[in-house]
């Protein structure tokens, strides 16, 4: 038998060599206190022994105090042994020192952790989960008109129960706060399309026709349609995070607990203040529009500003003013139902705020384009 040099204290290795087979004894204490010490006395003896030997005991019958992190290393040793052919075995373990072992998953702690591997849905999978997707959403959808319909009609009912200082702050951030960006992009698309359309109507010397085109133009489609994807962008967005953000910090809930309907709480004044102030921007936009191309029909077309405004009013028609405050105002309940409803959607984290209110303004533009669509087809047999 030989002793290893400068062994602590607490512990002593020795080791013996017959017949190809490593015997090591353990004899102290084994312990977190002291693993780094142990371990690598025993690995350095293992390295320095390992090409005369064919198998190796590891004897705990000396051993004193072993705990769990000791047998945890004692395991590692065991399977990061150099040479893999070695058998590895624990002898004359007394009933301590097993139960600690039988706690130990040898098989857990040899193998790495490993990723869980998503396997690779076929095509027909991702379509029919795609399609289950978009009809739990139509549901909510549904589901979520029914409730904002009821709401509003006890609001109506019940005129008392609105909150009508929020309904003045939602028509101040929607609206007033909205006039700089949409009186800028109505006068850039009046210019546009005065330009646009005069350098094909010069060729047939109709530049008189100019300001109708634009007035028409401005007051039947785009002033409504670029009104409302603006509005979509800044409130329907603003509407959908604000609402994740109390449902992520528990207000939502705290309204329910305290006897509060939270559709008619939050999401009516935000509804009831788009209808009001969408319409009105959307006048404002048919000005700007109309100015926009006036620019360019007195400074470019040789028009006078005289005859710019009266070719403009033959075009414009009450019918067509009209028609467009309503296409405004449904543009408006579908941009504060929408941006509502997936405020609602929010479950958990910051994620799921940035993640809705992404599809909160995506969703408002598709049913904002959807809905012009069908007013375009439904006026068309209407006049």
């Amino acid at each position: 038998m030989e002793n290893l040099p400068q062994q602590p204290a607490a512990y002593r290795i020795t080791h013996q060599l017959q017949d190809a087979k490593l015997t090591v004894y353990l004899a102290g204490e084994f312990g977190i206190r002291n693993l780094a010490a142990f371990v690598g006395d025993i690995n350095r003896l293992l390295v320095a022994e390992q090409r005369e030997i064919s198998g190796i005991d590891l004897d705990f019958s000396g051993i004193t105090y072993f705990d769990s992190a000791a047998a945890l290393a004692v395991i590692r040793v065991r399977e990061e042994t150099p040479d893999k052919k070695i058998k590895f075995s624990f002898v004359n373990l007394n009933e301590e020192i097993r139960d600690i072992f039988s706690v130990i998953n040898n098989k857990g702690i040899a193998r790495r952790p490993t990723k869980a591997i998503k396997p690779r849905e076929g095509i027909l999978v991702q379509i029919g989960d795609t399609c289950f997707l978009l009809g739990r959403d139509f549901i909510n959808m549904i589901t979520f008109v029914g409730e904002l319909i009821y709401a509003l009609s006890y609001t109506i009912i019940h005129p008392r129960s609105l909150r009508s200082k929020d309904v003045l702050f939602y028509m101040k951030r929607a609206g007033v706060d909205g006039l700089p960006i949409v009186g800028l992009i109505s006068v850039l698309m009046g210019l546009i399309m005065a330009f646009m359309s005069f350098l094909q109507l010069k060729q047939i010397g109709a530049n008189i026709y100019v300001p109708s085109l634009v007035s028409f133009a401005m007051v039947k489609e785009l002033g409504p349609l670029m009104t409302a994807i603006l509005v979509a962008g800044r409130s329907g967005s603003a509407f959908a995070a604000e609402i994740g953000t109390m449902v992520v910090n528990e207000e939502v809930d705290a309204l329910k607990t305290m006897g509060f309907d939270p559709i008619r709480f939050i999401a009516v004044p935000k509804v009831l203040a788009a209808m009001l102030v969408v319409p009105l921007l959307t006048l404002y936009a048919d000005l700007f529009g109309v100015f926009g191309g006036l620019i360019v029909g007195v400074t470019g077309l040789d028009l006078t500003f005289n005859t710019y405004i009266v070719q403009s009013m033959k075009t414009i028609k009450v019918f067509d003013v009209v028609t467009s405050l309503i296409k405004a105002a449904v543009f408006a309940a579908l941009i504060a139902g929408i941006g509502c409803q997936r405020g609602f959607q929010v479950r958990s984290g910051a994620q799921d705020v940035g993640k809705y209110t992404t599809s909160a303004v995506v969703s408002a533009i598709f049913m904002i384009v959807v809905a012009d669509s069908i007013f375009a087809i439904m006026l068309h047999y209407v006049r």
